[in-house]
């Protein structure tokens, strides 16, 4: 297995470990040559603290190819949004925290750890613990004492510039020790109690992905199957371990208070829609680009587009075309680019959020597919039509929203390309509920995009299995929550 090292400049490692190759996050994030290996693991020493910044693309896009990257993009969106910090980390951690600590006179600590060590030897342990839950290489732990207890204040990931020059070599020393010792699985704990399910919905969304009757009828699928179902809301955090399954209806992202839900249901062991996965997965388009392309499935032709290459977009592209912040939802952070000073403007506004964007070829047709994929089948097939006089789905104009119209069609009457296409772009991403978009040019269909927690809305969706769609849904959560029962009754 090739062990790339990745860092920001070469100078940054000039440390030898066997085995290992340095590679810039610049190279590593634009040269094909890195998305072409099939078997890597990706040692990520850039700063990786900011939501789509170069460091934290390292980690996406190491996930996209199939390497093993440390950190995951995950404990990167656990760390942004888990107050407070020690949440993350097992409930063991406080008392060994004490005791490593009881000596220390001071009233406020740091310390920095390195692939699971320390500089000084007695807080080995505590830097051994830390890298055992978070798998982060280097990071900078603060704790305070408060009524002569110890606690974790903050946890700050690190690059390797951020090291004291006097540590250095000890982060080589560690590094080279993590290259050597194999790595150890983690059990994941599973929970037992009666079937119930929690479903998160918030009715003041502007643009929720279910409306009210079709949370009604959620509800009555789950009694119909001897389930109980609980409507909740954003503050009901601290009830998720009473319930067995999570099942998402309101907007999803990584910086969002639904993430946080995802992750803390996902360790409670619950059975999670959208489990936190698949939403750090569909809410980046440059993950998506990256996954589908490596799968050789159908994409409109698309550039990934930093500050070097924008003059590319239109040679490439032409015009018009698209350009798209990474996480955009809803037609929101989409632009169709007529000129090439306009697509200069956009991307240089995007850049202050993102280091890089998406640019897309532009194809026009009437109306979108959509295929909801749940459990790694087909579930609905819908046709999204353009709003009027727009080209997207979507027009938002003078403080109000229109939208085209939803033609909803049997599984069998749409082109089984269509579905063909959409259940293996899903399948790439998990077993939960995916909305998968494409557009048709002929025999040849491409996917655009691949939704977590796509639309249920009761007469758009639902107009060809009424009912029956709802029954689907949390007849897959009944049998799941059953499968973990069985699992841990074993």
């Amino acid at each position: 297995m090739t062990i790339l090292v990745v860092v920001s400049h070469p100078r940054d490692w000039p440390f030898e470990i066997a085995g290992t190759r340095v590679v810039t996050a610049r190279d590593y994030l634009t040269d094909p040559a890195y998305s072409e290996t099939q078997s890597a693991r990706v040692l990520n020493l850039c700063r990786t603290d900011r939501y789509q910044g170069r460091g934290y693309y390292v980690s996406l896009l190491a996930e996209a190819r199939g390497h093993r990257p440390l950190p995951e993009v995950k404990t990167l969106g656990d760390l942004q949004s888990c107050e407070p910090p020690e949440r993350l980390l097992p409930p063991a951690f406080g008392e060994q925290l004490q005791r490593a600590l009881s000596a220390n006179g001071e009233q406020s600590f740091v310390f920095d750890a390195l692939f699971g060590r320390a500089a000084r030897k007695q807080y080995d342990t505590l830097a051994q613990q830390l890298f055992a839950a978070l798998r982060i290489p280097l990071l900078r732990a603060h704790f305070e004492r408060t009524a002569e207890r110890w606690q974790l204040r903050d946890l700050a990931i690190l690059g390797v510039n951020d090291i004291p020059a006097n540590d250095r070599g000890l982060v080589a020393e560690a590094a080279r020790d993590y290259v050597t010792r194999a790595s150890r699985p983690h059990a994941k704990p599973t929970p037992s109690g009666k079937p119930s399910v929690a479903i998160l919905y918030d009715e003041d969304e502007p643009e929720p992905p279910s409306n009210p009757e079709a949370i009604e009828k959620l509800c009555a699928a789950a009694r119909t199957l001897g389930m109980h179902a609980t409507v909740i809301g954003r503050d009901d955090i601290d009830r998720l371990p009473q319930f067995d399954g999570l099942f998402i209806r309101d907007t999803t992202n990584v910086n969002h208070y639904t993430y946080q839900f995802a992750r803390r249901a996902a360790a409670e062991g619950l059975v999670v829609v959208d489990d936190p996965e698949s939403i750090l997965k569909c809410t980046n388009k440059v993950y998506l680009n990256e996954l589908l392309s490596r799968h050789r499935v159908p994409v409109p032709k698309t550039l990934m587009v930093h500050r070097d290459n924008v003059g590319q977009i239109v040679p490439l592209l032409g015009l018009p075309c698209i350009v798209k912040q990474p996480d955009s939802a809803f037609s929101l952070g989409v632009a169709k680019l007529e000129t090439a000073e306009a697509v200069r403007e956009v991307c240089m506004r995007l850049f202050e959020k993102s280091d890089l964007v998406v640019a897309q070829q532009w194809l026009p047709t009437a109306f979108d597919w959509r295929v909801g994929v749940y459990d790694r089948r087909p579930l609905y097939v819908c046709k999204y039509f353009m709003a009027p006089g727009h080209w997207q789905v979507v027009k938002r104009e003078s403080g109000r929203t229109l939208e085209g119209s939803t033609q909803a069609l049997s599984v069998g009457e749409a082109p089984e390309i269509v579905v063909r296409t959409a259940v293996r772009a899903a399948n790439l991403i998990g077993d939960g509920l995916y909305g998968v978009d494409l557009k048709q040019d002929g025999r040849q269909c491409y996917v655009m995009e691949i939704n977590d927690n796509p639309n249920l809305d009761a007469h758009n969706e639902d107009g060809v299995l009424k009912d029956a769609l709802y029954r689907e849904v949390m007849g897959v959560f009944m049998r799941r929550i059953q499968e973990r029962r069985r699992t841990t009754a074993s």
